[in-house]
């Protein structure tokens, strides 16, 4: 299957996306760039947004085998989403961030998410991707993200744009990144939104192009992510609540699949799972419990309804007290329970998944201590060498 699909083909042998595939699962970490990562709760933890930190994080996840990391991009005004926590005032950019964790690491693919509405041109993001293909020996990855909140778009002196519009001005600019990367002649081109003439790119990325990412769950979106996209970061319609997700994700799987393969391509999808582990349920109960008595709710209320109150269509299924938790399914147990879970979640069609945590470097460490050498029993995941 791998050999013969298209979207592994457009990528040369070696790809990191192709080592990653020759896993059943693939794992990735949603690294913490933003202060609070996915959870407004004052609960104790030590998870800072810092790039020493991440960096650490990046570190240990490569060592346990993880195939890829990842991190969100932002733009908020002072305070952040309020309350006591100023939850997320402070984040690192992703784009900047995957150039320095480059020198941490050597096998990671390492993928940033762009706005790529938000003032950009197809030639700046050609170059500076192809130089970060570079720094990172081709384990660059770009997450192309439309935005979707009118204060964002404010921020940088523009007017919202329409939702479907968003995508299809998405997909003009990634058509002109694929065109700037493959040509070795200059390049002029007229689009509706975005010219260029003479335009020109070295060095060229190492495996023909980079991994493209992005989220979607709104027809538009998934137009868009199965003309163009390798990965596709997926939403459970059924909210955070494993047994409902896994009831709901293997229909929305399949739609999304059946988008790129009625064009001839073939995605995988990735869900975000928020791991809590412990030796017993009980204490994994607790913990996440923990998060709950500690919540924000200044930040709490704030967080759920700018994600909410837009027109996006992912993360709809929430509940508040999911919001506060984080992550878009959670999964509490013991190592064992953590890892049947994931079994279910490929059953259900999901071809990876994307952690996060609370507590993130002694989460991480116990994840890849006792849940990864189940996940190799389980044959989810490789031995890593």
């Amino acid at each position: 299957m791998k050999a013969a699909d298209t979207t592994a083909a457009e990528l040369a042998a070696g790809s990191p996306l192709d080592a990653a595939l020759d896993n059943t699962l693939i794992l990735g970490l949603f690294l913490p760039l933003q202060e609070g990562a996915w959870s407004p709760s004052s609960a104790p933890r030590e998870t800072s947004w810092t790039y020493e930190y991440n960096a650490q994080c990046a570190v240990e996840a490569e060592r346990y085998g993880f195939d890829l990391a990842f991190g969100l991009g932002q733009w908020l005004a002072k305070g952040g989403y309020g309350g006591q926590t100023h939850f997320r005032e402070h984040e690192l950019d992703p784009l900047i961030s995957s150039a320095a964790l480059a020198e941490r690491t050597r096998k990671l693919l390492l993928i940033s998410t762009v706005h790529v509405l938000y003032g950009w041109h197809p030639v700046h993001l050609a170059k500076y991707g192809a130089c970060l293909d570079h720094i990172s020996g081709g384990r660059w990855g770009l997450n192309v993200v439309t935005g979707y909140k009118q204060s964002e778009y404010r921020m940088f002196g523009l007017d919202p744009i329409e939702h479907d519009l968003r995508y299809s001005m998405a997909a003009e600019f990634t058509g002109m990144l694929q065109t700037l990367w493959g040509s070795d002649d200059n390049v002029t081109l007229q689009g509706v939104h975005w010219s260029m003439t003479d335009a020109h790119v070295l060095p060229k990325p190492l495996h023909g192009r980079p991994v493209l990412v992005n989220a979607a769950s709104s027809p538009a979106g998934l137009e868009y992510a199965a003309q163009n996209s390798d990965l596709v970061f997926i939403t459970s319609p059924g909210g955070a609540d494993p047994h409902r997700a896994v009831e709901a994700l293997p229909a929305y799987n399949a739609k999304i699949k059946a988008f790129a393969r009625a064009k001839g391509r073939e995605v995988r999808t990735i869900i975000n799972p928020h791991v809590i582990c412990r030796e017993t349920e009980k204490e994994a109960w607790a913990a996440y419990q923990a998060i709950l008595d500690n919540e924000d709710p200044v930040a709490a209320e704030n967080f759920a309804a700018a994600v909410t109150g837009g027109d996006g269509r992912s993360w709809r299924g929430h509940s508040r007290e999911q919001w506060v938790v984080g992550g878009n399914v959670h999964l509490v147990g013991t190592p064992e329970q953590i890892v049947e879970w994931f079994v279910r979640l490929h059953e259900a069609g999901c071809d990876g998944v994307q952690v996060n945590f609370f507590d993130y470097l002694p989460d991480l460490r116990r994840f890849g201590e006792q849940v990864v050498p189940l996940m190799v029993e389980a044959g989810l995941r490789e031995a890593a060498s």
